[in-house]
């Protein structure tokens, strides 16, 4: 036996490696997710707020990142809709716009009683990297003339009457790097005095544990935080437990689903590094190392 685990040949370890991802998601294994406080900070923000309260909501993230972001980007559209929150979608990375019309998909089909320009409207892209932050903080239609439709926002109703950024009650980012969360406390959320929550990618979260409870009031640091969240909103909420959003293109439950592949991948790792060290000293000890 350890003569045969001694010289296994990699490509079969590849080939199991590759059943252990593979396998939970066709079975959509889900394992059970502890909820922390950081994620229960999140939810609360956005559930304690009075319905039709206005969001600024912005996808600062590219599709190198979408696995761990996406799940909490359409998870905040979804919780949103269900407290009937007014959602102004915006970006700071160019291929954040294709997520956001995505989103806007989830509600025309999912929430067909929400209308576009009353219920949630969308900037879009807008380069300028922090710029644009400062400028829309101080005079949102100095920058924005019209929305991603190229509709004057003055005949837009969600946007008729806002001034800046300043007559948001919350900012939500999800934020792959630069521009992102950092520029969004720094810029908006500190200087106006905005309430915030972000969800960001794990290497990113170190940094911005320091801006928590103030002026973050949560953070969501990737696929763990996405399903965190997704838990909570769900249990909230159970229709989206119901089929129909399960199984729909961005699942109501996807960042739970990426748990189960992620459990059984690295605890085979974890079994692989424990047999190798076995075998290792097992072989130095027969002088053979």
């Amino acid at each position: 036996m350890m003569n045969l685990l001694r010289n296994l040949d990699r490509r079969i370890i590849f080939l199991v490696m590759g059943l252990a991802v593979a396998i939970p998601i066709l079975l959509r294994f889900t394992p059970p997710t502890e909820v922390t406080n950081m994620d229960r900070s999140v939810f609360n923000a956005i559930e304690e707020l009075p319905d039709g309260s206005r969001i600024l909501l912005s996808f600062d993230f590219d599709p190198g990142s979408q696995g761990e972001l996406l799940p909490m980007a359409m998870a905040f559209t979804r919780h949103m809709a269900e407290k009937r929150h007014k959602i102004y979608f915006m970006c700071l990375w160019p291929l954040g716009e294709p997520f956001v019309e995505d989103a806007m998909v989830i509600l025309r089909e999912e929430y067909p009683d929400l209308k576009y320009g009353t219920d949630y409207v969308s900037f879009g892209y807008k380069p300028g990297n922090e710029a644009v932050i400062k400028n829309i903080i101080v005079d949102w239609k100095q920058l924005f003339v019209t929305d991603s439709r190229r509709e004057d926002l003055n005949n837009v109703p969600m946007t008729a009457n806002i001034k800046s950024a300043k007559s948001m009650d919350l900012i939500v980012n999800v934020s792959a790097g630069d521009p992102g969360t950092k520029q969004w406390v720094q810029y908006a959320a500190t200087p106006a005095d905005i309430p915030m929550v972000a969800g960001c990618t794990g290497v990113q979260a170190p940094l911005l544990y320091p801006y928590v409870p103030y002026p973050l009031e949560g953070l969501l640091a990737a696929i763990k935080g996405a399903a965190g969240y997704e838990k909570l909103v769900v249990d909230a909420y159970p229709k989206l437990k119901e089929e129909q959003f399960v199984k729909a293109r961005y699942s109501s439950t996807s960042a739970l689903q990426y748990m189960g592949p992620q459990l059984v991948a690295h605890l085979l790792m974890v079994l692989l590094v424990i047999i190798g060290n076995i075998i290792f000293f097992v072989d130095r000890n027969r002088g053979a190392a």
